[in-house]
């Protein structure tokens, strides 16, 4: 019986230390939207967009072109119209597991990054030829087939993996500067600021390593979950602090340097170990003063970056990373709706059918990947193959080109080129 107690005691006393919202934790907002008076809230409804909304809207942008994704994860408005073209294709032995995550391609200066199903790094020109192949795991370890994840800073290299590695391996010739192993698996976007890398664990918590020698600098626990997540996580930096979503639904802002707790807003109170496998939600987007991001129980939040507090929230269905261009918000739901939303107030300005191109069996099991908002058009991938060329203006689906049967990455642009990632191969499309 005493020992019964003492195994419930430790738990509880271990449940506190590492749960933020505790009182263990000093220092730090915690903000729940449901106690929250000033949150504007729209369309209260739980019923997701079935119809459209203002088609009859057309939609201009006066802005100036952006830049490549940023550490703020927002697209925005990018230089590309191509033809769609295929121009070149690199092939690899197919990854078996392609359908399970959420596929990246990595970037050098002048070259593009991913993994094969054997584990190979692989490096290849805009022509496609091979630069480099690079192989650091053993052969048991690559019978686990982990997901690779990449970000590269300068010259450097840096992979992370679901098996806990992470490594920093010279961009020219692929070459291994230092491995480090972490207890837990990582799953989550990698960034790399001022000479530190942020990236999170399944158990969520989110660390910080020196891109020098990879030695761990802080690292930061939130509320474990004993379901893993089937959603990468997400990580933005902006003035100082670092924000990540994890698989429970909080969102946390912690100081860039020294890890320490700012705030954290749950958007999923009360959250069941049903309910938080099930959960997924988009990357987090910063525009300004503002986080945005959304998921798939139809809940859209607008936070306030510097407090955590919820400005909006509207129901729109969609775990896609939205886009911010100026004052417009731009987002494809579940049900394959391409919608507009006022920054400012989260009014929905627009929602277009762009899935109405697909027969209605067929339509119920395609699901939206990502999407560019282009100079002309907007390019959306889909799972099942697909790259979908919508009209800018009127917001309506052109022409769906077959990439694959299967599931095919968000599309990226980079120096004009045009990239999906498939199965087995990169494809580049001008």
């Amino acid at each position: 019986m005493n020992r019964i107690f003492l195994i419930i005691f430790i738990f509880f006393i271990y449940s506190c230390s590492f749960n933020t919202k505790s009182s263990f934790w000093s220092g730090s907002k915690e903000i729940d939207y449901k106690t929250n008076k000033n949150i504007n809230r729209l369309f209260q409804t739980k019923n997701s967009i079935s119809k459209e909304i203002n088609p009859k809207i057309k939609i201009n942008i006066n802005s100036k072109f952006s830049s490549e994704i940023n550490l703020k994860n927002n697209q925005g408005w990018v230089n590309f119209d191509g033809n769609l073209k295929n121009i070149s294709k690199y092939k690899f032995s197919k990854i078996n597991t392609f359908n399970e995550f959420e596929p990246d391609i990595g970037f050098g200066n002048k070259s593009i990054i991913f993994f094969d199903n054997k584990r190979n790094i692989l490096n290849f020109d805009k022509n496609s030829k091979l630069l480099w192949k690079k192989n650091y795991y053993q052969k048991n370890q690559i019978k686990q087939n982990p997901i690779l994840f990449f970000a590269n800073h300068k010259k450097n290299l840096v992979v992370a993996d679901t098996m806990g590695n992470i490594f920093k391996l010279n961009m020219q010739d692929g070459n291994l500067i230092w491995d480090k192993k972490n207890t837990v698996s990582f799953y989550s976007q990698i960034k790399i600021f001022n000479d530190k890398i942020y990236l999170a664990d399944y158990e969520n918590t989110l660390h910080c390593f020196s891109l020098k020698n990879g030695d761990l600098i802080w690292k930061l626990q939130t509320e474990k979950s004993f379901i893993r997540s089937q959603k990468k996580t997400s990580i933005v930096i902006s003035d100082g602090l670092v924000f990540f979503n994890n698989s429970i639904g909080d969102i946390t802002a912690a100081d860039i340097n020294t890890g320490d707790l700012i705030w954290q807003t749950s958007t999923q109170p009360n959250t069941i170990y049903q309910e938080a496998y099930s959960y997924k939600a988009s990357d987090l987007v910063i525009s300004k003063n503002s986080i945005i991001f959304s998921n798939n129980k139809n809940e859209f939040f607008l936070l306030d970056k510097e407090t955590g507090m919820i400005q909006w929230k509207q129901s729109i269905n969609s775990y896609v990373r939205p886009t911010i261009i100026d004052n417009l918000i731009f987002t494809v739901s579940l049900e394959g709706y391409l919608v507009i939303i006022d920054k400012k107030s989260g009014k929905i300005l627009r929602a277009t059918d762009i899935f109405d191109i697909f027969k209605k069996k067929k339509r119920e099991k395609i699901l939206p990947v990502g999407f560019i908002v282009a100079k002309n058009h907007i390019y959306l991938s889909t799972s099942n193959g697909r790259l979908l060329l919508i009209d800018f203006i009127a917001g309506k689906t052109k022409a769906a080109y077959k990439i694959d049967n299967d599931k095919i990455s968000s599309p990226i642009v980079l120096n004009k080129s045009f990239y999906l990632a498939k199965d087995s191969s990169i494809i580049r499309l001008n």
